[in-house]
């Protein structure tokens, strides 16, 4: 029984020796400078330009996850962002003209930003779709997506309301034009199986939001729910709620460590993940994958990565995950 071993163990110390791979078929990872690792293929350079305000932990996990890929990868990443339509347009065009391997991007406005979308796709450049703009991708030859669907997110939070027997519910949103975030209010009514408010802020002024909620709070008490679609908003909201003596519950979109802490202490009831780190990897990934084998990930069809629902009964282990930059 001996000499087996001592054979399979020689075989493995050759293949450790060699480099090779069991499958023979993927490609050869050698270590990276900062420890990960990266794969031994042509380097490629691919642009993600984003709707991503300064300052937004949440696009912060969406670079991230795009940088990890990209390290993996062995590809160049070009990051932006801008919140103004135009200018994130621009952005997409910049790309283009320096003729990037591929672009990943937002479509918070497909109208707008669905042509210059176009545009890279009919220059050859591969474009996929994250976070924005799920049902309107396809129509701008763009080869897939990664998100949530998000009046499903919405209906699903509808849905955890009508079982807490919401009975008056503000949806506040905090990008006007974004038809994500009007899809968003749009499914929480659907699910909570009746009409909510909505009320507009301006999400870059926190301070701003803060004073418009605790108006509309001291103005109407009997409003039980409120619903914010960001985590630095909804913490204003919550600031708010405790400055106006409202006895408000607070659901969100999307989380962030303030945002863990905050659902254990019962400031926050629930939140609903849609993973950006995930969204921001899968992009870059599939981009990679569809240089080097014409793979497209999801067949063109979007890939969800969301939505998920965080509240005391989990949040210790999804905090771990968040701690990390993986959520």
């Amino acid at each position: 029984m001996k000499l087996p071993r001592l054979a399979a163990a020689l075989i493995g110390a050759a293949l450790l020796i060699t480099g090779c791979s069991a499958t023979g078929g993927a490609p050869r990872a050698t270590d990276g400078a900062s420890g990960g690792g990266t794969v031994d293929t042509p380097r490629l350079v691919v642009a993600m330009v984003s709707h991503g305000a300064p300052g937004d932990t949440f696009w912060d996990l969406v670079r991230k996850g795009a940088e990890d890929a990209a390290q993996k990868d062995n590809v160049e990443l070009r990051y932006s962002s801008n919140p103004e339509i135009p200018e994130q347009s621009n952005l997409v065009q910049n790309a283009i003209d320096s003729r990037v391997d591929g672009i990943a991007m937002t479509m918070p406005n497909a109208q707008s930003l669905g042509p210059v979308a176009q545009k890279a796709v009919d220059a050859g450049i591969p474009v996929v779709g994250l976070n924005a703009g799920m049902n309107e991708y396809q129509d701008y030859g763009m080869t897939g997506f990664f998100g949530q669907d998000e009046s499903v997110a919405g209906a699903s939070a509808g849905a955890r309301l009508a079982e807490e027997n919401a009975q008056k519910v503000l949806c506040v949103i905090h990008e006007q034009g974004n038809s994500s975030q009007e899809a968003r209010c749009g499914g929480v009514s659907e699910g909570l199986g009746k009409q909510v408010e909505t009320l507009y802020v301006n999400g870059m002024d926190l301070t701003s939001v803060n004073s418009t909620l605790q108006a509309k709070l001291a103005q109407d008490r009997s409003i039980d729910w409120v619903v914010g679609l960001q985590a630095g908003v909804s913490m204003a909201i919550s600031d708010a709620a405790d400055a106006a003596n409202s006895e408000v519950k607070i659901a969100t979109f999307d989380t962030n460590a303030q945002l863990m802490t905050a659902i254990r202490d019962g400031k926050i009831q629930f939140a609903i993940d849609q993973q950006p780190y995930l969204q921001g990897y899968m992009a870059v990934d599939s981009l990679w994958l569809a240089h080097r084998n014409g793979t497209t990930v999801g067949g063109g069809r979007p890939v969800y990565t969301g939505p998920a629902i965080v509240d005391a009964t989990n949040v210790d282990v999804i905090a771990e995950a968040v701690g990390e930059g993986l959520r």
